[in-house]
């Protein structure tokens, strides 16, 4: 899981107003990746949360309200965002030099546990419970979920009447586009195949259903595209989102994952308050004023915790 536009816009400015919005997500991050709030053991200044967010602009986000919630209510926090993908944050989750971090349970339990059979999102947070290394927990799972979806262009799908993942099987020289680390996913082509009987090539793009996912596909380079389910660009662009009959995705709700060490009843409460009210809608409308409004992450989250008034 890691790294967009208003409904109505057209296509190409789809594209133009997402680019920009990338260029903007990186200069909005707080501090470089894996660089500050941490002693020389690599751990954090005692009392300060240290929050983390992938490299993707709506994963930012929700660090940043995670952060300004947390100081609205007298905490300390350092912010380390645009990390990367799990490989490079949870080790530093895991030593404790990241404290907090905003993730997606269908995808983390798929990390943590490759043959896991759950797929609702009670089911999921369940075994993501059990599975999580010891020195870390999960608090309380939101309802707004971010996951993982097939899409295809409208286009493509009245040609080929194709509206379910299963669909594609009656397609021949369909090729899928998504970060290079896809190819080998459980919900890849590997398990296209296997889950479908679905046949893909498979072309890497490695920027996180962002505006070079979005043009393959528009251009019919690629003909299906791994998007993420709150990107605004799938409604700004009338794509098709495949149905997912046999559970090929996981349920992936927002979820904080956070060090033992800093999970005090002062701030699993004020995380668990943010993450009970965040909702779907709120993430595409968050991610819209990301991508199409070019706001920063620090002024999204503002606005939100203002408009839900929490604190």
């Amino acid at each position: 899981m890691f790294t967009a536009l208003k409904k109505g816009r057209v296509a190409a400015l789809g594209v133009i107003a997402v680019s920009a919005a990338v260029a903007l997500a990186g200069c909005s991050s707080s501090s470089s990746p894996l660089d500050a709030g941490s002693s020389s053991t690599g751990t954090a200044a005692s009392g300060t949360i240290v929050v983390g967010s992938q490299s993707y602009y709506s994963n930012e986000i929700i660090a940043e309200i995670y952060s300004q919630a947390l100081e609205a209510n007298g905490l300390t926090v350092t912010r380390k965002f645009n990390i990367g993908q799990r490989d490079a944050y949870l080790p530093a989750l895991e030593s404790g030099e990241v404290t907090l971090f905003p993730e997606y349970s269908g995808n983390l339990l798929q990390y943590y546990d490759k043959t896991t059979t759950a797929t609702s999102a009670d089911d999921v947070f369940a075994g993501l419970a059990k599975a999580v290394p010891s020195q870390l927990e999960v608090l309380q799972q939101s309802q707004a979920a971010d996951q993982d979806s097939y899409n295809v262009t409208k286009a493509f799908s009245d040609a080929n009447a194709v509206k379910s993942i299963a669909d594609l099987a009656k397609v021949s020289g369909v090729t899928l586009g998504g970060n290079a680390e896809l190819a080998t996913r459980p919900y890849g082509p590997p398990g296209l195949q296997s889950t479908y009987g679905v046949t893909v090539g498979f072309t890497p793009i490695d920027d996180s259903a962002g505006p070079l996912t979005l043009k393959a596909l528009l251009d019919n380079t690629i003909q299906v595209a791994n998007i993420y389910s709150a990107d605004p660009s799938i409604g700004a662009n009338n794509l098709v989102t495949l149905s997912d009959p046999k559970h090929l995705f996981l349920a992936s709700n927002v979820i904080p994952l956070i060090n033992k060490s800093a999970a005090t009843p002062k701030v699993t409460d004020v995380i668990n308050k943010v993450d009970a009210a965040l909702t779907t809608a709120d993430l595409v409308s968050m991610n819209g004023e990301s991508t199409t409004d070019q706001k920063s992450s620090a002024d999204i989250a503002k606005e939100w915790l203002a408009k839900v008034k929490l604190f």
